[in-house]
């Protein structure tokens, strides 16, 4: 994988509030960011936001792509749906570093509504900062998307 220098960042209401704190960090990173919003705490449909983070991810626009909503699934299932993107839904930092490692996840999915902001920062710095291993894992993730 090459160098990290673009993230892709999107987010419902319920996820706002963390948004901000992605941008925060990743800006610490000196990494650019791709803001797909939202951009406040008014209700909105999450898919709007997070089927062109994950075009903008499989157009090489962006390397990674961190999104947010209160459980971390509706964004996950939403960004799933694209073949080529693995979306993994974390809660600690352990998880965050494994969807990387073994799986080659290229979206981290954060459930605002049961994680710290803590936890969340370490997870953003653990996702970004971790790469996949490759060997038997590979073998694996090359099965995950189905071609018709």
């Amino acid at each position: 994988m090459e160098e990290l220098k673009t993230i892709a960042v999107g987010c419902d209401h319920a996820g706002f509030p963390y948004k901000e704190l992605v941008k925060s960090v990743v800006e610490d990173l000196q990494l650019e960011l791709i803001d797909f919003g939202t951009n406040s705490t008014e209700s909105v449909d999450y898919a709007d936001f997070i089927h062109p983070l994950a075009e903008s991810i499989l157009k090489k626009n962006a390397e990674l792509g961190i999104i947010i909503c209160g459980s971390g699934n509706g964004v996950a299932m939403t960004a799933n749906k694209h073949a080529g993107i693995r979306a993994s839904v974390c809660w600690n930092v352990e998880l965050a570093a494994l969807s990387r490692q073994h799986n080659n996840a290229n979206v981290l999915s954060i459930p605002s509504r049961f994680v710290s902001k803590e936890v969340a920062t370490a997870m953003i710095r653990e996702f970004l900062g971790t790469k996949f291993e490759g060997g038997r894992h590979e073998r694996r993730v090359n099965k995950i998307d189905i071609h018709c």
